[in-house]
């Protein structure tokens, strides 16, 4: 199985390299939209395809039915596309100048027949800076992604390679790239802690979705069933908006309750009597240009009204507003959320905790996300904490060091590895259990008290609760560790003296003396 994902891991990125070098001259923030819509368009055409070929055979249920008929795909939940927006027809135009203006044509077609996706869709491909030869091959590189034969399989890897060119754009964007893109590493972690099995899924700031399909991989990992689980999320960023709801839409993820407004959830609350089982988020960290002067009366602020100038205990407000009364919620915040005393906001976050709702902190290690390089962590809020099936565990907070944690995935950005997130998470579900076996690790996870919290002024850096490891004992005498030390540094300044006489010696052959 590991084999299989190395495997797959290396075809992505070969695929993505090859994509990379036909972008010549174009922004990465533009050339996404012309990869991830080509990509779109053959997924939706394969799945199209698979379909129109049993109404053609005309077997069993689909005996006598007309394989251009439109009804018939919205009866299985595909899309429905035209003749001229098939991926066929599309391949056929790879090598014809035209090719750039029956791509932008098929994305009309496409969203004509289907009206969820109307104004989703990208219209660049007649764009004059876009290399037409460059895009037939880019057109014929992703004509091949579909291996093997079955269908599902096809399907399946474009999903795959989708996310996985998310990531390589948000990372090649940088600092706009993370506006839209959450590492997936972050989100598998927080979906393993707070498990959505069944209920509603909520993402107020939801970027390009990946809360979303990380949470329906998760029912489909543990055997549940996907209809169980409905999801809802705000984008005020359009292009980001369009991002998602073509990735649910790569996922076969129903994404109508995902909506766009330009003003953003703070002022224009699409789903304002949502009460969610489940909310993840990623909001933007520290955002001082949240229009809070606006909303110094609105209900949402229960603990506290946020300050202008900054939206972090905004966002942490408006989802608690949103909570069921048994849901669960986690959300990326910046450092600054635990201990700033400023403008308020150590009065709210006093009050949410003497509410009894946080349930578990976790620090994250640096170099996590393309768009900062401020420290973060996690939040874990819970209106379950008398038990609903867990323990009982009120007045009590599980802190979690993972600063230390994870690996540099490339120069400049860390990942969590598989055993990194089960550490994690696993600390955290026994911590919860019935059962519970969790123990406090020094250095790496506290159950503190609120009398505890209160000791340290209701400031919730983990590092305050779990300690400072204790260091291994190598069992290496203390003496002979000084020796070593002595003989190693007495080496490294005779080394220093040859270089020095080496230098003098040169510089000499040309005249200079020292």
């Amino acid at each position: 199985m590991a084999n299989d994902n190395k495997k797959q891991e290396n075809f992505e990125k070969t695929l993505f390299k090859a994509a990379d070098k036909l972008r010549k001259n174009i922004d990465a923030a533009e050339y996404k939209h012309v990869v991830l819509g080509l990509i779109f368009i053959k997924y939706i055409s394969d799945s199209f395809e698979e379909l129109h070929e049993k109404l053609q055979e005309g077997k069993g249920d689909y005996a006598g039915a007309d394989p251009e008929d439109k009804d018939e795909y919205d009866a299985e939940h595909v899309f429905f596309v035209p003749l001229t927006a098939r991926w066929s027809y599309i391949h056929s135009r790879a090598k014809l100048p035209s090719l750039g203006n029956d791509i932008d044509e098929a994305m009309e077609e496409i969203e004509k027949e289907n009206p969820t996706l109307k104004g989703v869709l990208a219209k660049v491909y007649a764009r004059p800076n876009l290399d037409k030869a460059a895009l037939g091959s880019l057109v014929d590189l992703i004509g091949n992604i579909a291996l093997g034969d079955a269908a599902a399989r096809s399907k399946d890897l474009l999903g795959r390679v989708y996310e996985y060119f998310l990531g390589e754009f948000a990372n090649a964007e940088g600092k706009k790239g993370g506006q839209f893109y959450t590492p997936k590493s972050i989100v598998k972690l927080m979906v393993e802690m707070i498990e959505p099995y069944k209920g509603r899924v909520y993402d107020p700031a939801c970027g390009s979705g990946g809360m979303f399909v990380m949470s329906e991989k998760f029912v489909k990992q543990h055997k549940g069933n996907i209809d169980d689980i409905s999801i809802y999320g705000q984008e005020s960023n359009k292009t980001t908006f369009n991002l998602c709801r073509m990735n649910l839409a790569i996922r076969g993820i129903d994404g109508q309750e995902v909506k766009w407004n330009t003003e953003g959830s703070f002022l224009n609350d699409t789903h304002k009597d949502l009460k969610a089982d489940y909310i993840l988020a990623n909001p933007p960290f520290n955002d001082s240009d949240w229009s809070g002067e606006l909303l110094k009366n609105d209900p949402r602020w229960k603990y506290g009204v946020p300050p202008t100038g900054n939206a972090n205990f905004a966002w942490m407000q408006h989802m608690i507003y949103h909570l069921s009364p048994k849901g669960v919620m986690a959300l990326v915040l910046a450092n600054g959320s635990l201990s700033s005393n400023t403008s308020n906001e150590g009065e709210i976050r006093k009050n949410i905790i003497e509410d009894d709702l946080v349930d578990c902190v976790v620090a994250l290690p640096k170099q996590l996300f393309f768009n900062t390089g401020i420290p973060a962590c996690l939040w874990f809020i819970s209106r379950k904490r008398s038990g609903n099936g867990d323990r009982k565990r009120t007045g009590e907070i599980l802190f979690i060091d993972a600063s230390e944690l994870g690996f540099l995935a490339d120069r400049t950005h860390k990942e969590f590895t598989d055993q990194d997130m089960q550490k994690i998470s696993e600390t955290y579900r026994d911590w919860r259990s019935r059962e519970s076996k969790y123990e406090d690790v020094k250095g790496f996870c506290k159950s503190a008290t609120l009398s505890d919290i209160q000791k340290h002024n209701f400031v919730l850096t983990p590092g305050r609760y779990v300690g400072i490891a204790d260091e291994i004992d190598d069992g290496i005498p203390f003496e002979k560790k000084i020796g070593d030390l002595t003989q190693e540094l007495k080496g490294q300044m005779e080394k220093e003296q040859e270089l020095n006489e080496e230098i003098k010696k040169q510089l000499g052959k040309i005249g200079i003396k020292i």
